[in-house]
């Protein structure tokens, strides 16, 4: 080592060739916290939208996030930028309509970050008392998972991308478990499919359920981010795409099929409204009794913590593609010389997510019922406009090259329409993710379109004033980065 790590020289860009297939995979997968979406979110779609039908709600879903990989792969050997959303909507539309998606991606990614950061602390300061009876107080945990991440994301990327690893395959494993002893139990002759025909299917509620089944589903599309820390990334990204929406399909539907089948299909949506924050927990104490219940307690703990720093790298990484971009300072579009990360970002967003736990904090608020309540309904809300946006945009640019086929026009305008109706109606039911009725927290996603307007104002200001900077934006910058003579054909274009 020539250089000391804390004085690192800047590198300009991350550490090519870090990530194969199934690390992207764990890390997209352990972002999605597979066990705390089981746990938390499917019983609240149990009681509150078609009870029986949600197997069947997640399977379509899941068609739906498909159609939506088809297009997105389709622009990776076009669209070389780890900004992900905002490259490929500046590239479809303008780069106006990119930077405000970029600002509009940093918001929500910080806010579903936060929310899963606070939910891990009211689980860990509730799983220490059940257990242990030790009283602890959750902004001690907050702070504790705050720094663990930090000092991970300041490492190298494969550092954390093996503690994600490990936390995604205990989890899964422990639900996979209770899923074969409940499919044992029932035997071939006891298994209902009923929670897949459409009759269940489109019973009351569907769209309520909707709007869980795709929340649970959002994460899967940030395998872009880390294209240029991937091996062989034209073969890489789309494997890890396809795969992360595979597997999360799979594991959603059948295990939510699973806890259909243990509490009864008829009784599954009274059952879960009665105590939907322990449904899971039941199942899991009579099928493992109660090492069973405190091992899944645990791991909902360990889940949101992964989910935490997936949520983490993201933004840091979208950071640093944007400041590199000229869009943010630059600073954070420094890499660390020894470890290739966007350490400076780290920085940031450590002092973001500190700040925002806080305020919490200091205002006496509840770390699940107004941190994680509020932030997480809005981050999702937010990735799921932006996953519209992109899906549509996506038929625009192969329009203009003249290129028309299934994979390229078709299937990103039907998983876009879709993606847009449950975009609607997770905004005509905010209320239903919150889980209040203040007027003050239902209307937090307005911010999205100040956001969003600051974003093309800032980039109207770029093109008419400092046109270098606009040339770059949502330009080509993994692998060879932006060249000098690439830097000034762009130039000339955007002036011309």
């Amino acid at each position: 080592m020539t250089r000391s790590e804390s004085n690192p020289a800047p590198r300009t860009g991350l550490l090519p060739g870090m990530l194969g297939t199934g690390d992207i995979i764990f890390m997209i997968l352990a972002c999605a916290a597979p066990m705390g979406v089981l746990a938390g979110i499917i019983p609240l779609a149990f009681a509150f939208g078609n009870g029986a039908g949600m197997p069947g709600t997640q399977l379509g879903i899941c068609a739906v996030m498909l159609l939506f990989a088809v297009g997105y792969v389709r622009m990776i050997p076009h669209v070389r930028n780890a900004g992900a959303f905002y490259a490929y909507i500046a590239a479809s539309l303008n780069k106006e309509a990119g930077i405000a998606a970029a600002y509009t991606a940093v918001l929500a990614y910080i806010c579903a970050g936060t929310s899963t950061l606070g939910a891990m602390a009211f689980f860990a300061a509730d799983f220490l008392r059940g257990t242990f009876g030790i009283e602890s107080r959750w902004e001690l945990w907050a702070a504790a998972g705050i720094a663990i991440i930090a000092w991970l994301g300041y490492r190298k990327i494969t550092m954390a991308a093996k503690v994600l690893t490990v936390a995604l395959l205990l989890e899964v494993g422990l639900i996979l478990l209770i899923d074969c002893l409940v499919l044992y139990e029932k035997g071939f002759s006891g298994l209902d499919f009923n929670s897949f025909t459409p009759s269940t299917v489109f019973a009351p509620g569907l769209g309520i359920s909707v709007i869980y089944a795709i929340n649970g589903c959002i994460g899967f599309e940030a395998t872009a981010i880390y294209q240029e820390e991937a091996k062989d990334r034209e073969v890489t990204i789309p494997r890890a795409t396809y795969g992360a929406v595979l597997i999360l399909g799979t594991f959603y539907v059948l295990s939510t099929w699973c806890l259909v089948l243990a509490a009864a299909p008829d009784d599954i949506k009274a059952v879960a409204a009665a105590d939907p924050g322990r449904l899971v927990s039941g199942i899991a104490a009579r099928y493992l009794g109660e090492v069973g219940r405190d091992a899944l307690n645990l791991l909902t703990v360990t889940s949101l913590f992964a989910a935490a720093l997936g949520f983490f790298n993201n933004i840091t990484r979208y950071m640093f593609a944007l400041s590199r971009d000229g869009l943010l300072p630059s600073p954070l579009g420094k890499a660390h010389s020894v470890h290739g990360s966007p350490y400076m970002a780290c920085g940031l967003l450590t002092g973001i997510f500190s700040g925002i736990v806080a305020l919490f904090a200091l205002a006496g608020l509840d770390p699940l019922l107004n941190l994680a309540a509020s932030l997480s309904s809005m981050g999702a809300v937010g990735l799921e406009i932006l996953l519209t946006a992109t899906s549509l945009s996506i038929p625009l640019y192969f329009a203009r090259r003249n290129e028309f086929s299934p994979s390229k026009t078709a299937a990103p305008l039907v998983g876009g329409i879709l993606i847009a109706i449950a975009t609607y109606l997770s905004l005509r039911n905010y209320s239903a993710l919150t889980g209040t009725t203040l007027l003050a927290i239902n209307c937090l996603p307005v911010l999205f379109l100040a956001v969003a307007a600051l974003g093309l104002i800032h980039g109207v200001y770029l093109r008419k004033c400092r046109p270098g900077t606009y040339a770059k934006v949502g330009a080509t910058q993994v692998e060879e980065g932006l060249s000098t003579g690439n830097v000034h054909a762009a130039v000339a274009k955007a002036t011309a």
